[in-house]
């Protein structure tokens, strides 16, 4: 299997560079996929810096964007550095080889522990906050037999099975994906535990910045990254409604493999697990289920997936601008509350796909484009 050592390669961000990533991400209205296409159009992070207020402006915004500023970012880095942490750009050698295949990944990480643990293949086990005893154990023992095969367990420090997934490749390699800041760990009886993971072989990772506390909202998004650092998920008694299928089916969205621990009928912690069997998840009633699966893709060179990068010279892409403001007029109308595919857009009002695109990135930075999985888009209604 591959360890993942001979990955190691990418392009490290200037310092200049990391402040300019930072100031991107965390201005209004700038998500990962805004960030990339942003990058994508202009080449570089000051350059759509510098375009994004006029362009909120022209796709309607109610009031002037919120761009972060140098000393944000600054002062970000600065406790980072005071926390033993580093924002890791989607470029650089240290950020999870995998992660980076999946749309709209994060363009910085905040990463703390052993790096080495990002490159490694990876296990992701998830399952019940409120696990019973034999649930806990077959996930330690899934994940000790995978740690001890050279993958690294990914989980989310989530009470139950994520615990016993997490203490049992303490001496393997584990990480730990937080849905707050790294300096906001949830639930408060993992400190401990986390404290553990980046003291040893592993890690801990989080998109959030420095002080965010954990909402409901954010979890979903945690679990995103779950499935994105993973090759493939193991679920360990999850009920119909669970965090745990999320990041199941958000696995299945992005190509990897599903894992399913059959459980009673009559237990309602295993209803969910039971229907990803129904559904096309593996059954897995011991490690060997899942290392035999993943051995064919471990071998796959999964770092060469799309990256975000900046071109070397002060070059930029040049942008199609809309001829007037009927084209802005065109797209937005032919947007609503139901998501559309952008090349459907294109068709529909037969507009360049430049222009369409740049309507979109106005669109969006003003707040009035949501954007959905497999890249569709819709107009929001409350503007």
């Amino acid at each position: 299997m591959s360890s993942g050592k001979e990955n190691r390669r990418g392009v490290a961000l200037t310092d200049a560079q990391r402040i300019a990533w930072l100031r991107l991400i965390r201005s209004d209205n700038v998500g990962p996929a805004t960030f990339r296409d942003l990058i994508n159009h202009f080449g570089s992070a000051d350059a759509a810096l510098a375009a994004i207020p006029e362009m909120s402006r022209r796709g309607g915004a109610a009031r002037a964007i919120r761009v972060a500023t140098v000393q944000q970012a600054e002062q970000e880095l600065e406790i980072a550095a005071r926390f033993n942490a580093k924002l890791v750009g989607i470029g650089e050698p240290d950020y999870p080889f995998a992660l980076r295949q999946i749309d709209a990944a994060p363009p910085l990480l905040a990463m703390k522990g052993d790096f080495a643990a990002a490159n490694r293949p990876s296990v992701g086990i998830v399952g019940s906050r409120n696990a019973s005893i034999s649930g806990a154990k077959i996930a330690a023992m899934i994940a000790r037999d995978c740690g001890r095969a050279g993958y690294t367990i990914t989980s989310g420090l989530a009470r139950g099975i994520d615990t016993a997934a997490h203490r049992a490749s303490l001496d393997t390699g584990t990480i730990a994906v937080l849905a707050g800041g790294l300096d906001q760990p949830y639930p408060p009886e993992n400190i401990p535990l986390l404290g553990d993971i980046t003291g040893g072989v592993g890690l801990c990772v989080s998109e959030m910045p420095f002080g965010w506390e954990p909402r409901a909202r954010d979890f979903p998004r945690r679990n995103r990254l779950i499935a994105g650092i993973s090759l493939g998920v193991v679920v360990v008694e999850a009920a119909q409604r669970s965090g745990s299928l999320i990041t199941a089916r958000l696995a299945g969205d992005f190509g990897r493999l599903v894992f399913a621990v059959p459980g009673s009928p009559l237990d309602p912690r295993c209803h969910g697990t039971n229907d990803l069997l129904k559904n096309g998840g593996i059954v897995t009633t011991s490690s060997h289920d899942v290392l035999e699966a993943l051995a064919p893709i471990s071998q796959l060179d999964l770092f060469n997936g799309s990256t975000i990068a900046e071109p070397e010279d002060d070059e930029t892409t040049p942008l199609q601008q809309p001829l007037d403001d009927s084209d802005r007029m065109r797209i937005a109308n032919a947007l609503g509350p139901t998501p559309v595919e952008i090349d459907d857009i294109i068709r529909h009002t037969e507009i360049p796909a430049a222009t369409v695109y740049l309507v979109l990135l106005e669109l969006d930075l003003a707040g009035r484009l949501h954007r959905h999985p497999g890249g569709l888009v819709s107009l929001s209604m409350q503007n």
